[in-house]
């Protein structure tokens, strides 16, 4: 018989699946649930899978529901789903000082679609590094705001909500109205626009800069300078244009809505419409209900929700760089050009193909799992269109459709934050092949399109 093996794919899909169930069970524990308060499995299996894909939409209450041991087990599932399990398996291995096998590196490999097996043990740990700074750098920032307001208890509410805005979870101890009550505090609102912007960039990028940075002050004058890579700018470039364009429709869409922006001052618009923006990286987090933003708005955020984030990071959705490849591909089509260039720079034939086939398999995702939810849900269209693409993107904004989910409906809703989390890193995993397959001896033949 033949050996078994596990793929980079499996392992991702079934640590995942593993993490979940793990943490229902958790849940499930007296000790995790304040006194009084009492949890199903489904709500159990809901918040869990919500944690550990960092998506952030609960069907309880989060901070009246669960004691502080149960806060933990989520922080935990937050913390595994932001750095992703071969990440957070290889800390693991570090941390009781098992040797890293040439199969593990292999894993890793795999998983950062590197091209070279040496540093990626020194890749991960610094990974670790770097988050668990921006973690306590974000916690700083919320003490300002959360120990005045609560005290002893501020220090938990500001390590845990940096926790969950760094992996972009969302998922708050507040009361279950996010951010509403915070809407001019200027603190927190940048301390979580900070967090969300940077985890979002993705890790290659961090290095790049940093390497940058580096080579730009070791340089002399008249020295050759080191440049960004293309990686690099697309995702920069990407990440702030449509954070800023993000920004201005909900300025001139709900800039004279009395229910999100009309009703607040000058500066505060300016303000919550970054924050609006910025959240929709799949962050979760919310400084105004989303029920109150109009139609057109909303449209607006569930193109931005889909696109999400970039590589490599903690964020969800397509990713920034596969939307902005699948614009040039556009572009390069009516332009009549046989090759797909970017800043001088060819993309190659394969990496396009997996651009198309990741929006295909998440946009496929969300159309079949939204129309599962409008058959067992009585709910409007666009709640349901929402709610389906804050799943499927990892976002964690709702409508207020989350809290009257069925039993079915929560089960949905479950595999598509599942599917979401995995879909595009499991797609791109799949079709990364290191073996190089013979090309189809079959004929030609044209097919009539457009």
């Amino acid at each position: 018989m033949k050996r078994h093996r596990f793929t980079t794919t499996r392992i991702i899909m079934l640590g995942f699946f593993l993490g979940a169930a793990l943490g229902t069970a958790c849940l499930l524990l007296p000790i995790s649930l304040k006194p009084g308060q009492s949890i199903d499995f489904f709500d159990a299996w809901f918040v869990a899978m919500s944690s550990i894909c960092v998506t952030g939409l609960s069907t309880v209450n989060v901070g009246q529901t669960f004691s502080p041991f149960g806060q933990a087990v989520l922080l935990l599932l937050i913390q595994f789903g932001g750095l992703g399990v071969v990440t957070f398996t290889t800390l693991v291995l570090c941390m009781l000082h098992r040797r890293i096998t040439l199969s593990d590196r292999m894993l890793l490999q795999s998983a950062y679609n590197l091209d070279t097996l040496s540093g990626l043990v020194r890749l991960t740990k610094r990974i670790v590094k770097v988050t668990l700074c921006l973690e306590a750098l974000g916690a700083l920032g919320y003490a300002f705001v959360f120990i005045p307001q609560y005290g002893a208890k501020g220090i938990w509410y500001s390590i845990f909500h940096a926790v969950s805005a760094f992996c972009n979870a969302g998922i708050d101890l507040l009361g279950g109205n996010s951010f509403c009550d915070y809407t001019g505090n200027v603190i927190l609102n940048l301390t979580t626009v900070f967090l969300i912007f940077v985890s979002g960039l993705g890790f290659p990028v961090y290095w790049e800069i940093a390497r940058n940075v580096s080579a730009r002050l070791r340089a002399k004058r008249g020295a050759c300078r080191r440049k960004m890579n293309l990686h690099t700018k697309l995702v920069l470039v990407a990440t702030l244009s449509l954070i800023l364009g993000g920004m201005l429709l909900t300025l001139i869409l709900e800039w004279e809505n009395p229910d999100t922006l009309g009703a607040l001052s000058l500066p505060d618009r300016f303000l919550a419409a970054l924050f609006q923006s910025v959240t929709l990286r799949t962050a979760g987090f919310a400084t105004i209900s989303q029920e109150y933003f109009r139609p057109a708005s909303c449209l607006v955020y569930l193109l931005l929700m889909f696109i999400g984030g970039s590589p490599a990071g903690t964020a969800g959705g397509v990713k920034t760089v596969t939307f902005v490849l699948l614009l040039a591909s556009m572009l390069a089509n009516i332009r009549g050009k046989k090759d797909v260039t970017i800043l001088h720079r060819r993309i190659a034939d394969e990496t396009i193909r997996r651009c198309i086939a990741i929006i295909t398999f998440s946009f496929s995702a969300l159309f079949v799992l939204t129309l599962a939810l409008l058959a067992v849900q009585n709910s409007g269209f666009l709640d349901t269109l929402y709610e389906m693409t804050s799943a499927v993107a990892t976002v964690g904004l709702s409508r207020g459709l989350t809290g009257s989910l069925n039993a079915a409906g929560k089960l949905i809703v479950s595999l598509a934050m599942y599917l979401g989390r995995i879909g595009p890193i499991t797609l791109a995993l799949a079709f990364n092949s290191r073996t190089p397959t013979a090309n189809s001896s079959c004929a030609e033949s044209k097919i009539i399109i457009g």
